[in-house]
């Protein structure tokens, strides 16, 4: 199921329906009140009372229509993330014994370059992408202490920073471009 332009223009229409039968609504009311106070036939007033029900009609009928168009929306939303789900899940399970190959690897050169526990796990997750926000609040430390040890890490390394880092890893299981 994909989501195509005929459905957001139709999600779209019904959002102006939507505010025109409320404007006609609120209009509607108003003049309902103004012309009941001026003493205006009852007959009169019941066909403005028509209009007040065929507006509010118009209201719920678009709505519906609305609601169902953004259901859809979601439905489609949430099919695209499961699948992605999917899809890293068997990647992750493919290469399992690759990823724990290169886990193991990664640990061995940080213990080459003489790190600590915390200056690993600090790579460790700056090579997972995580901030150094994101870091201290899974370290449970303070973002300072984790900008701290990133330098040591990309002292100790002889890298300029996360870029090299992660390019140290993993510029040798990419196959080059042949470019042309």
């Amino acid at each position: 199921m994909k989501k195509t332009k005929q459905q957001d223009e139709r999600k779209q229409l019904s959002q102006w329906a939507i505010a025109i039968c409320g404007l006609v609504f609120t209009l509607i009311i108003a003049d309902i009140l103004g012309d009941y106070q001026v003493g205006i036939a009852w007959r009169h007033i019941v066909i403005e009372v028509g209009i007040l029900l065929l507006s509010l009609t118009g209201i719920v009928y678009f709505g519906w229509f609305y609601y169902q168009a953004t259901q859809l929306t979601i439905n489609l939303l949430e099919q695209n993330v499961y699948a992605a789900n999917q899809q890293a899940q068997q990647w992750r399970e493919a290469n399992r014994e690759l990823v724990a190959g290169l886990s193991k690897q990664i640990l061995k050169q940080f213990h080459i370059w003489n790190m600590t526990q915390a200056e690993m796990e600090v790579g460790m997750l700056m090579l997972k992408g995580l901030s150094h926000q994101e870091i201290a609040d899974v370290r449970a430390t303070s973002e300072r202490t984790i900008r701290d040890q990133a330098r040591v890490v990309y002292r100790k390394s002889g890298l300029a920073g996360r870029s090299e880092l992660s390019a140290f890893f993993l510029e040798d299981l990419l196959p080059a471009l042949d470019i042309d």
